[in-house]
């Protein structure tokens, strides 16, 4: 069997939903790194504060404080990378013997199709996957060149690299986010895409659904309005510490 044959196995509800899929996933990601002026998002209003952060790592004696935050965001990272591995390995597994998912699979969807089938509908999933494990694995990474630039930082604040080292840290703190928040929704988008094996339907579904929690945590949740406030009272406060 040719693989123009096993793709004829889909149909054009099938395709639709896959390309709803990438098409959804590639605009909601470029709007959240890249949002409207006016109207950042939570990852964006982040970034004013990583650079805020290591200002004030510059004259905090002692930074234990400071290594304690980074060491939590690399656990973390390790965290999800790791438990992407795991879960590339049952997809791999799955792909070996699918007979267990097919009956599942089949009995909640009603669907009889061959096993080429849901083995591509596996692979999907296992490429949004191995994209989040890879964007882990980089923030990890990075967020190890964070913790050496930080370690540069020399103790005094009057000396003149202190300032421009710690912006240096901060941007790339703020690199290695990006990659962190690339790879979860990544994750995010994986569990979309398992949705397909009970048809393009529920594909589509939880697609929008994924989109539409995305959108709301960063541009309509609590968090964001919390840090709205916090940013506008920075800057109403700044003339006064001035004058």
């Amino acid at each position: 069997m040719t693989w123009i044959d096993r793709l004829s196995l889909f149909s054009p509800a099938d395709a639709l939903a896959l390309v709803l899929l990438l098409l959804t996933w590639t605009i909601i990601s470029f709007y959240i790194e890249q949002p409207p002026r006016g109207r950042p998002s939570v990852s964006v209003l982040m970034n004013d504060y990583r650079r805020d952060w290591m200002r004030e790592m510059v004259t905090r004696q002692p930074r234990m404080f400071d290594s304690q935050v980074l060491g939590l965001m690399r656990q973390g990272t390790a965290f999800f990378a790791s438990a992407s591995m795991i879960a590339i390995g049952g997809g791999l597994a799955l792909i070996g013997n699918p007979k267990p998912l097919v009956d599942v699979a089949g009995d909640l969807s009603l669907i009889n199709a061959p096993h080429v089938v849901w083995e591509i509908k596996l692979i999907v999933i296992l490429l949004c996957l191995s994209h989040a494990f890879l964007k882990f694995v980089w923030a990890h990474r990075l967020f190890g060149y964070c913790a050496i630039l930080m370690a540069s930082v020399p103790n005094k604040a009057d000396d003149p690299i202190a300032y421009p080292r710690a912006a240096q840290a901060a941007e790339v703190s703020i690199t290695a986010a990006r990659a962190f928040n690339k790879a979860m929704r990544a994750t995010y988008f994986s569990l979309a895409s398992a949705a397909w094996l009970f048809g393009a339907v529920p594909l589509i579904i939880a697609t929008v659904a994924t989109t539409a929690m995305l959108y709301r945590r960063e541009f309509a949740s609590q968090s964001r309005d919390a840090l709205m406030i916090a940013a506008h009272q920075d800057v109403t406060a700044a003339p006064a510490k001035t004058g």
